[in-house]
């Protein structure tokens, strides 16, 4: 149990630490190859935060645990609203005022019902993957579209492009894009097995262990990135982040398990964790729209969100 323990909390701080320096690689790379900042924002930066949850599903997926991949990500989608905002919104008042965010709201609402229907047969199939993969890759096109051609500059579009690193030599670069690719696969791995471990002594099926052990460590770095935006009085940079991520763990990170393993799905998954994930995602839309011109989470939202986090997580170790 001890080894599994340190496997777990090894495996979640090296996942961690590999996707940030492979998104600085990257992203310096690529700026270095002469790629306009703002496209490397839309792209590579944005899908940062969604790195540990995308190396995870397909590690677990390849590993022959398509349940604890799906798990994950539609544990990380509930604890991004509840238990990630349900913090941020606790510190002070979240304001929502993106168009840009406005706009991704509904398409998280869509693409959530979309992967519920993928998911109510109790099947997830290659074809299903391959839909998400190409909504996935649509959307991008969509972002850098409209941000190219928009001429009000968004304060989500700023952020991605102003984490852009600048001045980082080439070798630099490819060092820790290197470093993260090697680092990026091993760390899932470990944080898998040493969560199957735990998990297994306490008899929990593949499903929970992605909806709760795993999916609350792929989160952290939301987490971290919300509480920064907040204490920057970057306050819409904090929903934009969760929603964002959401957005490309139903369709990038979901689309990985139906790619390499298809097949049969736990019940419980099209069932009561796809509802919970919908009702958390139609309960943030509706908590802001309940505040009228401010589009505030509050901090008792806040608190409402973080009980239905803690309820949600005693009722899966108790099924």
């Amino acid at each position: 149990m001890l080894f599994n323990i340190f496997l777990l909390i090894a495996g979640l701080g090296a996942l961690v630490w590999s996707a940030d320096k492979f998104v600085f690689g990257a992203a310096a790379f690529a700026r270095n190859l002469g790629l306009p900042p703002m496209l490397i924002g839309l792209t590579i930066v944005a899908m940062g935060s969604s790195a540990p949850e995308m190396f995870v599903a397909a590690t677990a997926s390849l590993e022959g645990m398509t349940d604890t991949a799906i798990g994950n990500v539609l544990g990380s989608n509930v604890a991004n609203i509840t238990l990630i905002l349900g913090i941020t919104a606790l510190l002070g008042a979240i304001s929502v005022s993106s168009q840009t965010l406005k706009r991704e709201i509904p398409m998280m609402l869509g693409a959530t019902a979309l992967a519920g229907y993928f998911l109510h047969d109790g099947q997830l199939t290659r074809i299903e993957g391959l839909v998400l993969m190409a909504l996935f890759f649509s959307l991008m096109g969509y972002l850098i579209w409209h941000a190219i051609s928009n001429k009000e500059r968004d304060p989500l579009i700023d952020e991605a492009e102003s984490e852009v690193p600048k001045d980082v030599p080439t070798p630099k670069a490819i060092l820790w894009l290197v470093v993260g690719i090697v680092l990026l696969p091993l760390s899932a791995d470990w944080m898998v097995q040493g969560a199957v471990g735990i998990a297994k002594a306490f008899h929990m099926s593949d499903l929970v262990i992605g909806l709760t052990i795993i999916a609350v460590g792929t989160s952290l770095p939301e987490l971290a990135a919300c509480v920064a935006g907040v204490l920057k009085k970057e306050d819409d940079l904090a929903i934009g982040n969760v929603v964002g991520s959401n957005l490309f763990n139903i369709l990038a990170v979901l689309a990985l398990p139906a790619l390499i393993a298809p097949g049969a799905v736990d019940a419980a998954a099209s069932s009561r964790d796809f509802y919970m994930v919908m009702a958390t995602s139609v309960a943030l839309a509706i908590l802001i729209l309940l505040t009228g011109k401010a589009r505030q989470l509050r901090p008792w939202h806040g608190g409402v969100l973080l009980a239905t986090f803690i309820a949600y997580q005693v009722t899966l170790f108790l099924s």
